[in-house]
C-alpha cells in the first residue's frame, strides 16, 4: 500500500484550502488522502469540523481514496508522527489560535522543522494555489544538501507534466573572484564554480527525468530574495533543509524559515536525513 499525503485540519480557513491543495496533491500521486485534527473542542465540534473537511476534499477531488483520524495528541507532535509515513504533510499558513494575524501559524512552523517527511505549507493566490503557472521553483545549494529537494521537485514536475526553474543563488567572497565577467573562475581545493556547483548537483536527476524540461538559473545575490522573486510566478517552491546539531530534529535555517513566512506560493521544506 502507498504511503498517503496527510494534511492537518483545525477548522480555519487556511487549513481548508490546505484540504484543497493536498486532495489535488494525491490524486495527482495516485495515493490515499488521510486527514488529521488534533482535538480541541467537543465531540460534536470535532466531528463537525472533520465532517467539513472530507466534504471539502470530496467536491474538489470527488476520486480522491480518504481516511481520517481525530488525535488527542497536541497538534505539532501529531501531525509529526503521521508525517513518518506519508509522502507529504500539508498545512495552512495560518491557524485559529490567538496569533492568527502571524504570517505563518506556530503549529505550521514547528512541523516544517521538526517532520521527518516534506512538509508543505500551502499559502499564496487562488492562481498559486490551483498550479496556474505550470512551473516548480527549486532551490539548490550543492548536490549533497539539495539531493533530496531536487528528487521531490523533479517528482512533482512529472506529475504535474510542467517545467522545472532550478536556482542556485550565489554571493561572491570578497577578493575570490576578480570579476563577474572572468573568463575563469580562480579554483580552489573547496571551491568551484557557480555553473559548476549546478551542473554537479543536475547531473543525476536530469539523467532519471529527461522528460522534464528545465530551466537553469544562476543568480548573484542573497538566497531569500532570488528564490521570493523566482517564486513569484510558480506553483510550488521547493527547499531543502539539512540535519542541524540543535536540541532536537530538523531545524530551519534562516532561509527557509524567511520562505515559509513570505513566499508568495506553496512552499515546501523537504529534510535532507
Amino acid at each position: 500500500m502507498r504511503i498517503p499525503v496527510v494534511v492537518g485540519v483545525d477548522g480555519s480557513e487556511a487549513s481548508l484550502e490546505a484540504v484543497d491543495w493536498a486532495a489535488d496533491e494525491a490524486v495527482r500521486h495516485g495515493v490515499s488522502l488521510h486527514i488529521v485534527h488534533a482535538a480541541a473542542g467537543s465531540l460534536l465540534e470535532d466531528s463537525d469540523l472533520m465532517t467539513a473537511a472530507s466534504e471539502r476534499a470530496r467536491s474538489g477531488a470527488p476520486t480522491v481514496r480518504l481516511t481520517s483520524e481525530v488525535s488527542h495528541e497536541d497538534a505539532a507532535s501529531a501531525l509529526i508522527d503521521k508525517g513518518r509515513n506519508a509522502l507529504a504533510l500539508v498545512l495552512g499558513s495560518r491557524g485559529r489560535g490567538d496569533l492568527t494575524d502571524m504570517l505563518l501559524g506556530s503549529v505550521s512552523l514547528a512541523v516544517a522543522a521538526r517532520a521527518d517527511c516534506p512538509v508543505v505549507v500551502v499559502r499564496g493566490t487562488v492562481a498559486h494555489r490551483h498550479a496556474q503557472f505550470e512551473n516548480i521553483v527549486v532551490g539548490v545549494e550543492d548536490e549533497e544538501s539539495s539531493g533530496t529537494a531536487l528528487e521531490f521537485a523533479f517528482r512533482e514536475a512529472r506529475v504535474r507534466r510542467c517545467r522545472l526553474v532550478v536556482v542556485h543563488a550565489w554571493s561572491a567572497p570578497s577578493g575570490a573572484f576578480s570579476t563577474p565577467r572572468a573568463p575563469s573562475w580562480p579554483l580552489e581545493a573547496h571551491r568551484r564554480p557557480p555553473a559548476q556547483v549546478l551542473d554537479d548537483a543536475l547531473l543525476g536527476p536530469v539523467e532519471r527525468y529527461s522528460d522534464i524540461l528545465v530551466e537553469r538559473r544562476l543568480i548573484e545575490r542573497p538566497a531569500r530574495p532570488a528564490l521570493l522573486e523566482a517564486a513569484s510566478g510558480a506553483d510550488l517552491l521547493v527547499v531543502g533543509a539539512r540535519p542541524r546539531l540543535v536540541h532536537r530534529g530538523l531545524q530551519l535555517g534562516l532561509v527557509n524559515h524567511a520562505l515559509l513566512h513570505h513566499a508568495p506560493c506553496p512552499t515546501v521544506v523537504v529534510p535532507h536525513i
